[in-house]
């Protein structure tokens, strides 16, 4: 028990080390029971504007930033050295303060409307005291790099005549910027904050409820029956727990370390290298944002973004998903069989059909989500059945049943964590309203379009390295939002298919993760595998190399996103893209049946583009190269064995 216990006190250290969102205060006492109650209360909004109807889109949104802006300030320090047992004053009085803000917008509603946009002097004070109180609580949980970008675009609302002539405008007063920014439903009251205050909300109380019942656990143990004995086993069940688990956590680095905790151990006792054991951990991990059928958050924000049922952003995601993991699969196989790695004996692995009977029941609560979704219902509703199956469902055996305090505790983490999430969209409102009311968003469009002489694989390269920098160091729900308002529309101007352009800029904002010199998913690996950290970002990467050339293939082959496809084509469009996966692996790893050199690589490589690459020409010439490559490595294995004979 102290082992176990020494082992979760180092994750959950280095949780709070590479996941600011993650470095709360823990407060006992009375002002514990204070700030718990406030929490529970904001959950229970929540449920009853869900239930009964959701508020006029400007209150709703104004009471959920009011909730969150006061946790905030009561659960972030102001400063990394102050105590994260008690509440400094100075932070009490911000939250006071962060929480009355918004609801001068709930007090003073009729009269906002009737004034139709235009400002009082009391309007300007509070509406540039909500805006500063939101980038500070930016700050807190998310970190500088994004409020570095809110306060970028805010100065070039102010600097329009003094810019050069493709991105100059004429310039916004504060009080037109503050009353752009903070009275209407264009800035921090947009879009993004309008989808944390419905449908993200419920689905972040979801899976708090899913960890209540111990689904990780049965995931991990799923894992480690199915592929726990195969050649390099605890790499495989790696791979396969962290998708299971990417479907109830949208934090890569939260992912890494809960899956990682168990699986990095396995690994590095089988004799993966510490930096390959972190690398498949880091690679595995990101990938659950992409993984149907819930997703990270920002998959939620595209189906609003883009006007589509959220089915559809969840059937566009599978062929990919099914891309990613395969993939990585292929590559820890590649490098078990390279270094002789053998799987965990039988015996000393769960059984599935004892998984099951004794556990199979957590399972209800996705199954359920799935196929109301796939039966026409909304998110919402969605959620608030997964929600109720996943408590009822609990309850049937009593080793995983809830009792009366997990309940509660549940409405306490479900309020907890859309923190992040929400200060996360409040400062991308931010950054939508410079666009919205400068037309910057165009203009950069254009530019990119410019730069690029027209052509489209040079602006989704532009498009790729902006989505990565920001990504480095800016939340994937934030990434996506001021990608898919500043670089999507360059591609969608070029005829990508809307869906195919989000999808592209999403993906890039996911994969920073693991993308060197940031890679915050590679750097917590790291810190459970004891390896280096940038060589475990650059395995990761290796690893997750679909997720760098398959958003290329589905922009130009958007049956790969089942668009305008008939099941037919996207069926052998999947079969060809896993081939090629295969050959991408082997390019990947250098190794088949014997080690690969450097030039049967690339012939492995450019097979297997070919593969992924959508086309009866693509498929033959992809299939001939790989053939090629295994009577290559066969030939070499027989002359082998003739020499040791």
């Amino acid at each position: 028990m102290a082992v176990e216990e020494e082992k979760q006190f180092d994750a959950d250290e280095i949780l709070k080390e590479f996941d600011s969102e993650a470095d709360k205060r823990i407060l006992t006492g009375f002002i514990g029971r204070v700030v718990s109650a406030i929490a529970i209360c904001f959950t229970l909004f929540q449920l009853y504007t869900a239930f009964y109807g959701v508020l006029d889109a400007q209150l709703q949104r104004a009471i959920h930033l009011s909730f969150g802006m006061g946790l905030i300030f009561l659960l972030y320090p102001s400063r990394r050295s102050w105590s994260r047992t008690s509440i400094h004053p100075f932070d009490l009085l911000l939250a006071i303060l962060g929480a009355a803000v918004p609801m001068y917008v709930v007090v003073t509603y009729h009269q906002l409307v009737l004034r139709a946009g235009s400002v009082t002097d009391l309007d300007y004070a509070v509406g540039t005291l909500g805006v500063l109180m939101v980038i500070e609580g930016c700050r807190r949980v998310v970190g500088k790099p994004m409020v570095i970008v809110a306060i970028f675009f805010i100065a070039y609302a102010f600097a329009g005549p003094y810019l050069p002539d493709i991105l100059a405008h004429r310039g916004v007063s504060p009080a037109d910027l503050v009353a752009h920014l903070y009275f209407t439903t264009e800035g921090i009251f947009g879009i993004p904050l309008g989808v944390s205050s419905t449908f993200i909300f419920l689905f972040i109380l979801f899976g708090a409820y899913l960890e209540s019942t111990g689904l990780g656990k049965f995931f991990i143990d799923i894992a480690n029956s199915i592929a726990g004995w195969a050649s390099g086993g605890p790499a495989k069940v790696t791979v396969l727990a962290s998708g299971m688990m990417g479907t109830i956590s949208g934090s890569s680095v939260a992912n890494v370390v809960g899956v990682g905790s168990f699986t990095i151990p396995m690994m590095k006792k089988l004799g993966y290298d510490k930096e390959f054991a972190g690398g498949v951990e880091a690679a595995g991990s990101t990938g659950g944002q992409i993984m149907p059928p819930i997703m990270g958050a920002a998959a939620f924000l595209m189906a609003e973004f883009i006007g589509i049922p959220y089915l559809d952003v969840v059937k566009a995601a599978v062929i990919p998903a099914l891309l990613y993991y395969t993939g990585i699969w292929i590559a820890v196989h590649l490098e078990a069989k390279r270094k002789g790695l053998k799987g965990i004996p039988r015996h000393e692995l769960p059984k599935l059909k004892e998984v099951f009977l004794n556990r199979g029941h957590l399972a209800l609560p996705l199954v359920a989500i799935l196929y109301l979704l796939v039966d026409g219902q909304t998110p919402t509703k969605a959620a608030l059945w997964g929600i109720l199956i996943a408590i009822l469902s609990s309850a049937l055996r009593k080793s995983t049943r809830m009792k009366p305090h997990q309940l509660i505790e549940g409405l306490e983490k479900g309020a907890k964590g859309i923190l992040g999430v929400l200060v996360a969209c409040a400062t991308a409102g931010i950054i939508i309203g410079v666009v919205t009311k400068t037309g910057v968003g165009l203009k950069l469009a254009g530019g990119l379009i410019e730069l690029a002489g027209g052509m489209l694989l040079p602006v989704m390269f532009f498009t790729m390295i902006t989505s990565l920098i920001l990504g480095m160091g800016v939340p994937t729900t934030a990434n996506y939002v001021i990608t898919a308002t500043i670089a999507a529309p360059a591609l969608i101007q070029l005829g990508v298919p809307i869906i195919a352009a989000h999808m592209f800029v999403f993906y890039f904002g996911i994969i920073a993760d693991i993308t060197p010199p940031v890679a915050l998913a590679a750097y917590a690996a790291s810190g459970i595998s004891g390896g280096n950290p940038m060589k475990t970002g650059i395995i990761a990467s290796k690893l997750a190399i679909a997720a760098f050339i398959v958003p290329y293939m589905f922009v130009y082959a958007p049956v790969l996103l089942m668009v305008k496809a008939t099941p037919f084509e996207v069926v052998m469009a999947a079969i060809s893209a896993v081939t090629g996966m295969f050959g991408l692996g082997v390019a990947m790893i250098g190794y088949w049946y014997t080690k690969v050199n450097g030039g049967v690589r690339v012939i492995a490589f450019i097979g297997g583009l070919m593969l992924i690459e959508p086309g009866l020409l693509t498929d033959m010439i992809g299939i001939m190269l790989l053939i090629g490559v295994y009577f290559i490595q066969r030939n070499k294995l027989i002359a082998k064995k003739k020499i040791a004979v």
